[in-house]
């Protein structure tokens, strides 16, 4: 007769009803993804042209028919496990932040929904931190880097002692412990984005979501904030979603790329795993050819409407 352990008498193994039953489980449970996108769908219209201008886009190249019947995405799906890093590449124009700005619940899509935590999107929410391209236009230049990083908190109406404690430990993590009492205008452009980092991460989102968030930095400031934001990403096991259209920084940064084709009608053609861990040295003969490989990708996403995919990678 069987202990109640659920071995057999004798040594032998638990009946295979029941391992079957627990690996079950566990890929029940491995599947759960944190954000889901499921059959998304965004129609180009009149209202949405910000997007585009916003990016130094001129909708018309991209629509050049009909602007108001062309589809910027088309039957997008994705699936996002919780602490992943994930990398949203492709061409200007291919719907990269539209896929944020819908994730974000700034958009509503057109077709399909985007789940987070099996609950579908239909605003923003703080569980969501939005940290965007130019930090001139999301900081408040007449407040000090304390109070704006602590902004979030106040409209939280969480009580000012313990508001200034969350603010001083992201302040700390961002490296900008001693400029608390600074105004944006005394800061440079790396210090301004780090506010606006600081400030996202103070009100403690679960998912980061980040629109070319160093796009318009030097490449030296660029690289130090690159590798601040690997290291808080790796002290708070936050799940980031991160636009570029930055080849180099794809590869150093994510953990995932989804390569996007171009629009109209774009869709994630390659969803690619960087077999890398971090630090990550570009200049390492593997990565180096992974990054070669990573951009022929590209080009084929990018030429894959309507013709043959075209191979334009450095030889």
């Amino acid at each position: 007769m069987g202990n109640k352990t659920g071995y057999a008498a004798g040594g032998e193994t638990v009946p295979k009803v029941r391992v079957d039953h627990v690996a079950k489980q566990y890929e029940e449970t491995k599947k759960h993804a944190k954000v889901k996108v499921e059959n998304l769908t965004e129609q180009y219209e009149e209202e949405k042209k910000g997007l585009f201008f916003s990016k130094n886009i001129n909708p018309s190249s991209i629509f050049p028919d009909s602007e108001e019947e062309g589809y910027v995405l088309k039957n997008v799906n994705l699936d996002v496990e919780e602490g992943e890093f994930i990398i949203f590449l492709g061409a200007s124009g291919c719907g990269k932040s539209t896929l944020l700005n819908i994730i974000a619940g700034f958009l509503g899509a057109t077709e399909g929904k985007v789940l987070l935590d099996g609950k579908e999107i239909g605003k923003p929410g703080p569980e969501r931190g939005v940290v965007f391209q130019s930090a001139e236009s999301a900081i408040f230049p007449w407040l000090t880097v304390e109070k704006n990083v602590e902004y979030g908190l106040r409209v939280q109406h969480i009580d000012k002692k313990k508001r200034r404690q969350i603010a001083k430990d992201a302040i700390e993590l961002v490296g900008l412990a001693g400029h608390e009492k600074k105004y944006p205008s005394e800061l440079s452009g790396g210090m301004r984005q780090r506010v606006q980092i600081a400030r996202s991460i103070a009100s403690n989102p679960e998912i980061l979501i980040m629109d070319e968030p160093f796009g318009a930095l030097d490449a030296q400031t660029r690289r130090t904030l690159q590798d601040e934001l690997i290291d808080i990403w790796k002290k708070t096991g936050k799940t980031i979603l991160f636009v570029t259209h930055d080849l180099q920084e794809a590869v150093y940064l994510g953990q995932k790329i989804c390569i996007f084709s171009a629009a109209p009608n774009a869709n994630i053609i390659y969803n690619l795993e960087v077999p890398f861990g971090y630090p990550r040295d570009m200049d390492n003969p593997e990565i180096s050819d992974y990054t070669k490989e990573v951009h022929s990708k590209l080009e084929q996403a990018i030429n894959i409407h309507g013709k043959e995919p075209v191979d334009k990678s450095p030889v």
